[in-house]
């Protein structure tokens, strides 16, 4: 399931390619016509993403709003030269033409027309998104600090956090030096901050570079003399499934366990277990989080 660097990136891509213009919408799957028809013809008038979700802004307070799951991906297209958009290909939910390029939609969770009042509801049932500007990271603190399951377990909840997913959770723990299996209530206000401060600076670098790089400078693969990560998610990471392969730092056999249907990623030596009175994590792991 694409992170919530992926789901920014497309809003600032419909914004790039789209706003502030009519645009065609269709649906040639055609479970999403009747909405596509209301629509069609309506300028874009922007769109926005709070963690995994993104809402394409229709005059009328009217928004789509996208929830891709598993499945769901976005194609981007430019007009061939004097030509229009190409024939649509598979099983497309929404198709969008502009002036100069379309946008095709296959597979998604959710493909819907909603209004304020529901879009308002399900901001209000999420956690802050370290890449919103309104994001405020003391809504997620306050049930991360009450709560006696795990930290690997509440960064992954979108009610307790927005965007963050597999690969953000296990990097920003790592590069904590925080042990994933630390309660929420154990974790120091301190280690939270700089949590945060973390994601925002990696999930920003994510949305620039499409793609999650996490290891500092002093880890690339130019600088130790390794070969680059081979993964079709791309991206230099500390131990995202890396299970089994020593760690770039301590050289510690990085371990992996199934927590809540998901496979957490950790390194045993710069995770060690918390002091719960002092639950920081092991400090030697943390630098100033805006090194990415």
């Amino acid at each position: 399931m694409p992170e919530g660097h992926t789901i920014h990136r497309l809003a600032e891509e419909h914004t790039r390619r789209f706003a502030g213009r009519p645009v065609a919408l269709s649906s040639p799957q055609g479970r999403f016509a009747d909405a596509a028809k209301l629509l069609d013809g309506a300028e874009l008038v922007g769109a926005e993403a709070h963690g995994k979700h993104l809402f394409l802004e229709f005059p009328g307070e009217r928004w789509i709003h996208v929830h891709l799951g598993i499945a769901g991906i976005f194609r981007f297209e430019d007009f061939p030269a004097g030509e229009g958009p190409g024939p649509v290909v598979g099983v497309v939910r929404l198709r969008m033409v502009g002036e100069e390029s379309w946008a095709d939609l296959r597979g998604p969770n959710t493909c819907e027309l909603i209004t304020r009042a529901q879009k308002d509801r399900l901001h209000a049932r999420l956690g802050p998104d370290p890449l919103r500007p309104d994001a405020d990271p003391d809504d997620a603190w306050r049930p991360i600090s009450r709560s006696s399951k795990s930290i690997a377990e509440l960064l992954m909840d979108q009610k307790v956090l927005a965007g963050v997913g597999n690969v953000y959770r296990a990097e920003a723990l790592f590069r904590a030096g925080l042990d994933p299996h630390c309660e929420g209530r154990h974790v120091t206000r301190e280690t939270w901050d700089a949590i945060w401060a973390d994601l925002v600076a990696l999930m920003a670098e994510g949305v620039r570079l499409n793609r999650i790089d996490t290891v500092r400078p002093e880890h690339t693969p130019e600088a130790m003399g390794r070969p680059p990560r081979q993964d079709d998610h791309g991206g230099e990471v500390y131990v995202y499934r890396r299970t089994g392969m020593p760690c770039h730092v301590c050289e510690s056999e990085v371990r992996t366990q199934e927590l809540v249907g998901r496979n957490l990623f950790w390194c045993p030596t710069c995770q060690p277990p918390a002091d719960r009175r002092t639950a920081g994590g092991d400090r030697t792991n943390q630098q100033a989080p805006a090194t990415v």
